[in-house]
């Protein structure tokens, strides 16, 4: 499998730089005006029409490979099973311990402050009116 997707991956990756390098190569339709009035561009390999068609083919061929190679990486990618051996996937998901509720003076660095035994709860404060509370939306 590795071999495969390495092999189009490797395809993928040549026809990108075909595509790159034809790009480039192709003049744009604004040459062709220019070439009409007598400037010296207009000489080239395959005469001044069969350059366009064959370089535009050859683009749109090398384009189409470039995108049935994406589908299949894609494609592939996906297929991996779920034993992929990733380090986030193996790992168990523990949650830590809560820690008691200190008071201020336990918060600041440097100081020592005695630590509230972990039985002794504190109880939970309720507002004597509504006016403390926060209203939400």
């Amino acid at each position: 499998m590795n071999v495969l997707l390495t092999i189009i991956l490797a395809v993928q990756m040549l026809s990108a730089l075909g595509m790159i390098g034809l790009i480039l190569i192709q003049h744009g339709k604004g040459a062709d005006m220019g070439a009409a009035f007598g400037s010296g561009g207009s000489g080239s390999l395959f005469g001044a029409s069969g350059s366009a068609n064959f370089m535009s083919r050859t683009t749109a061929v090398l384009a189409g490979v470039f995108f049935v190679c994406t589908l299949a990486l894609a494609y592939f990618g996906n297929l991996r099973p779920v034993e992929s051996g990733s380090v986030l996937e193996g790992a168990a998901v523990t949650a830590p311990a809560p820690a008691p509720a200190a008071s201020g003076a336990a918060l600041i660095p440097g100081t020592s402050a005695p630590a509230a035994p972990a039985s002794a709860a504190l109880p939970a404060a309720t507002p004597a009116s509504g006016a403390a509370q926060i209203p939400t939306k």
